[in-house]
């Protein structure tokens, strides 16, 4: 039986998240949806998909689709979400997965009524290197685990484009930040690495209120741009985390850990790929950084998905992974990764990185209900 998916957004949605559905057997995106009817329908017949549709809570609803991939604001798209699951869709949701920690309950207690299966864009556990990295974890390379520290800091709006699409950042209440867009990708990747965070102390700020423009047009932005974060993982591993989307000369994506035996470091100079994320590894008695040597990637092409792993657009390939797990749960042949399960976990520990900046205190995650 052929899957039959609708997608919200025409941008992001078709410009990435098609072609990785299209390289996915037994699928079928038979539905984009916009805002407007005139861009709804010119979107369907530029992509040459059958039906278009303005109006995403109609889409979740629709009897002949049974995935719906939700792109847009966490704000926006929550409803969509809770409606998609009250009629029984499969959803591929995207990251960061709610605006909030009640939304995020509202999300998870609607998914444990419907009979859904559901997966969300957060695909970095994916790539090679994070892959290899979690091999030689698992294979002891690191012997006894000490430590560590994570970043995913870029040059977004320290000095901002007003082409850039994704300037509604700035706006109050649209459920964005960058520990919750950046960090929720660090921490999947994380917690497939290290296992469930058992406390956390945070400090989370907004640094830039206002964002400057190049002709001297000026925006309040009223999101938080700048976190920094001591994380302990139930396994005793404790990791400096930090995340910010204002750095000039940005370091990216850097996941650095060391035991008693070696060092492990993936890192990429923006949001992690296949092509450019890398891994490079240190034994102990490597006195310096010279010590630290590139690991040798496996990117052989994964022969369900018609698409090579370096590819145009980057991401589509490693999301296309994460679209089969869900096609696969679909059809009884295994576990989405990750799937709302985890995504509740993940929003719990951002919500304890909340309390605790807040309070200023550290923050137990079992304590957050």
């Amino acid at each position: 039986m052929t899957l039959r998916v609708g997608i919200v957004s025409a941008a992001w949605g078709a410009f990435a998240h098609l072609p990785a559905w299209r390289a996915i057997e037994g699928v079928e995106v038979t539905a984009i949806c916009t805002s407007r009817e005139e861009t709804a329908r010119a979107a369907a017949e530029r992509y040459a998909i059958e039906r278009p549709f303005w109006d995403a809570l109609a889409m979740c609803r629709d009897p002949d689709i049974d995935i719906v991939d939700l792109g847009t604001r966490p704000a926006v798209r929550l409803p969509m979400v809770i409606e998609a699951l009250r009629h029984g869709k499969h959803i591929y949701n995207s990251c960061p997965h709610a605006p909030d920690w009640t939304a995020a309950k509202a999300i998870d207690a609607a998914w444990d009524r419907s009979a859904s299966h559901t997966a969300v864009d957060a695909f970095s556990r994916y790539l090679p290197a994070h892959r290899q990295m979690k091999a030689m974890i698992d294979e002891g390379f690191l012997g006894r685990m000490l430590g560590g520290s994570c970043h995913f800091n870029m040059s977004l709006f320290n000095r901002p484009d007003k082409n850039f699409p994704y300037n509604w950042f700035a706006e109050e209440g649209s459920g964005v930040s960058s520990l919750r867009n950046f960090g929720s990708h660090l921490l999947y990747v994380l917690c497939e690495f290290l296992g469930p965070v058992k406390e956390l102390v945070a400090d989370d700020q907004l640094m830039l209120p206002e964002w400057k423009f190049a002709d001297g047009d000026r925006m309040r932005a009223y999101n938080n741009d700048f976190a920094n974060l001591i994380v302990r993982f139930a396994s005793g591993v404790t990791l400096s985390f930090q995340t910010s989307w204002n750095m000039p000369a940005q370091e990216g994506w850097t996941i650095d850990l060391f035991g008693t035996d070696g060092r492990l470091r993936a890192r990429a100079p923006s949001f992690p790929t296949v092509a450019d994320c890398t891994l490079h590894a240190g034994a102990a008695d490597s006195r310096d950084v010279a010590g630290l040597v590139p690991v040798a990637l496996d990117v052989a092409k994964d022969s369900r998905i018609a698409m090579e792993p370096v590819s145009n657009p980057a991401p589509a390939f490693p999301m296309a992974l994460t679209m089969q797990s869900l096609v696969d749960t679909i059809k009884g042949r295994g576990p989405a990764r990750p799937d709302f399960a985890l995504v509740l976990e993940v929003e719990r520990v951002l919500e304890a990185a909340r309390l605790s900046s807040a309070e200023r205190r550290w923050v137990e995650i079992a304590s957050v209900v």
